[in-house]
């Protein structure tokens, strides 16, 4: 995103967290390429033969932004963390669903990469992933908002440091002791 659409992104922000319903739906066509960009990350990274779309998963995390009235955005890195956790939200519900135990689902152990924390694998993996890192902000919100921001959201160090009103340091300590246990729990 350009500086010059920066500005309007975030006057926008402000307005719907300052409750104006109309502000979300002016916001979109400045976020949407970049909406998309995280979401096709998303889907590539599920299993084979997934019936979710890139656009179908946009669509879905905007109708739970519109319905959501105690959505506040501080900037445009807050709400593309907002974005992806709803997005983590949705695949992970989808991911249930075709998981349940009338279905014959069950967890299995996945390895965690430097790059990658989700492999193409499928449900079981994302799954596992959440459960992980629902453990994880029991034990230290912080470090599984890293979680969230650096690698679901897309952000990069210094965006996550900015969100989370922390040095970059911090946000690289947290970052490493995240992968590492997130990699204990789900072996």
């Amino acid at each position: 995103m350009n500086p010059a659409s920066r500005a309007p992104v975030t006057k926008l922000l402000h307005a719907w967290s300052d409750g104006d319903e109309r502000a979300l739906g002016d916001l979109i066509p400045f976020v949407y390429d970049e909406l998309r960009r995280r979401a096709r990350g998303f889907v590539a990274r599920e299993r084979q033969g997934n019936t979710l779309q890139t656009t179908a998963l946009v669509n879905e995390a905007y109708l739970h932004m519109v319905e959501s009235a105690a959505v506040r955005c501080q900037d445009r890195a807050h709400f593309f963390a907002i974005a992806a956790q709803i997005m983590r939200r949705i695949l992970v519900d989808a991911a249930r669903a075709r998981q349940s135990a009338k279905r014959g689902g069950a967890y299995r152990q996945i390895p965690l990469e430097e790059d990658s924390l989700i492999h193409r694998g499928g449900d079981r993996e994302l799954l596992a992933l959440d459960a992980a890192l629902a453990a994880l902000s029991g034990r230290d919100e912080r470090k599984a908002k890293v979680v969230e921001l650096r690698f679901f959201a897309g952000l990069s160090v210094a965006e996550t440091a900015r969100t989370l009103r922390v040095s970059e340091d911090t946000v690289g300590r947290d970052w490493n002791f995240a992968k590492a246990w997130l990699a204990h729990e789900v072996r």
